[in-house]
């Protein structure tokens, strides 16, 4: 075995900073569909050579150099307003209506009762309602705003809500959009000191980088802003613990579905290995208990419905009617339309059944990563940023293939046209590596040698 020298930790340290800059460019420039995918493309290969060299790192560089590489590469999310997604501007206006004391589920942003709330930042002016700008929409009654969906009711659970509350009481007027950043950044890094923590006991540590170097956060959790960070604070936080702490675990899981709901399909996960009711209970309790709990003082406050625009937003993307959009793209090779849902779901559930019975109790990480991802690829999402709860999971269980299912939502959402070939792609690199780690569990043990010039002395 070669012995790994301090000179090793130059070639990681280079590669941090060639991904760094490429990132800053990258928001920086005006590229968009297939020109940004191009650029992003290049950066995640320089992320993948990062991590592949921090492998030789002398052990007790590796948790500094991850830290440094994390805050380098998470502030280069911080150079430019959003570049790919509008999604913050409507967190920014959630914020300032609840500090206005009104629940943000009642009112639509083109709402004229929450007229008095607008400023020329999310609802400019008319000379930059006139440019002919994507990321503009119409306003009833004349105008245009930066948020997107402005005729909706909001999507956001509470936990997320209140993040939205949170920041904008902290943030200066004239921050803008800088203040969700700067949040989004902080949580990435606690996302990343949690993870050594974790794997300080359960791993090794190098791993952390692959969620503290990895595109995505920089892209999607600081530059974009996207609450889903938050959420994969609090999963993680559950998973560390649920094994001995079943009901911190449940808590800590119900904050992660409060914050975004995708983290629900971590449940069987939580489960690995539970078998008796009680014990699960223990954990499925608390966990409904709280969403519960953190949905009641809005149900309280609000005159409709807390869920806002959840059923529409399914619709929408094409989850109840497979021929309505680019979902089930992997399943519809091969199946009718109409029978992508009920498939979808029949796996999912078996799945699920599969990992509660056979999987590690120990590592309750890896059961939710195997559905989560099964779950990309069953569903092939089109927003990049729902792959950052599984670039988290990743970096806790360290099979480094389900990648490539991050990767493909972001080609599904950069260049929609292309939503099967990049799905299809991570579907095989899965494939790959479930493979070839099958094979090499399945290799003998090479017999020992003595190292050349070493005589071995039998006694």
């Amino acid at each position: 075995m070669t012995r790994a020298r301090p000179a090793a930790v130059v070639p990681p340290v280079l590669l941090l900073a060639a991904l760094t800059g490429v990132v800053a460019a990258l928001l920086h420039g005006g590229a968009r569909g297939p020109g940004f995918l191009a650029g992003y493309t290049a950066a995640w290969l320089l992320f993948a050579t990062a991590v592949v060299c921090l492998r030789r790192v002398p052990a007790r560089a590796v948790v500094p150099l991850v830290l440094a590489g994390a805050v380098a590469v998470t502030a280069s999310g911080l150079v430019a307003a959003p570049r790919t997604s509008t999604d913050s501007y409507r967190y920014a206006w959630d914020g300032r209506v609840q500090a206005a004391g009104v629940s943000p589920y009642d009112h639509t942003p083109s709402d004229p009762a929450l007229a008095g709330l607008r400023d020329p930042w999310l609802f400019p002016g008319a000379t930059v309602c006139a440019r002919e700008d994507p990321d503009l929409a119409p306003v009833a009654g004349g105008g245009c705003t930066r948020i997107n969906r402005p005729a909706v009711h909001t999507v956001y659970p509470p936990v997320a809500e209140g993040w939205f509350l949170l920041v904008h009481t902290l943030s200066p007027a004239a921050s803008r959009h800088k203040a969700l950043q700067t949040g989004g950044a902080l949580l990435s890094l606690a996302v990343t000191g949690l993870l050594i923590v974790v794997l300080r006991r359960r791993g090794p540590t190098w791993r952390a980088a692959l969620w503290a170097w990895c595109p995505a956060v920089p892209v999607e959790g600081v530059d974009n802003a996207h609450v889903d960070v938050l959420a994969v604070l609090f999963a993680v936080a559950a998973l560390a613990v649920v094994a001995q702490r079943r009901v911190a675990g449940g808590v800590l899981l119900g904050f992660a579905v409060a914050a975004k709901l995708l983290p629900a399909l971590l449940v069987p996960g939580a489960l690995t290995g539970v078998r008796k009711p009680r014990t699960a209970l223990a954990v499925l309790a608390p966990a409904a208990a709280t969403v519960v709990a953190l949905y009641l003082p809005y149900v309280l406050l609000s005159e409709g419905s807390v869920l806002g625009y959840l059923g529409g937003y399914a619709r929408e993307e094409g989850y109840d009617d497979a021929s309505a959009g680019g979902r089930y793209a992997l399943l519809r090779l091969v199946l009718p339309d109409a029978w992508a849902l009920v498939a979808s779901a029949a796996a999912l559930a078996a799945l699920a059944l599969a990992i509660w019975w056979r999987g590690d109790p120990g590592r309750p990480w890896s059961g939710a990563l195997v559905t989560l991802g099964v779950a990309f690829l069953l569903l092939t999402p089109g927003y990049s940023w729902y792959a950052l709860l599984l670039v988290a999971l990743v970096a806790l269980d360290g099979r480094w293939e389900w990648l490539a299912v991050a990767l493909a939502g972001a080609v599904a959402y950069l260049v929609p046209d292309a939503t099967t070939a990049g799905y299809g792609v991570a579907a095989a690199a899965v494939c790959g590596g479930w493979w070839g780690r099958g094979r090499a569990a399945r290799r003998p043990a090479a017999p020992w040698r003595a190292p050349a010039g070493h005589e071995i002395v039998r006694g």
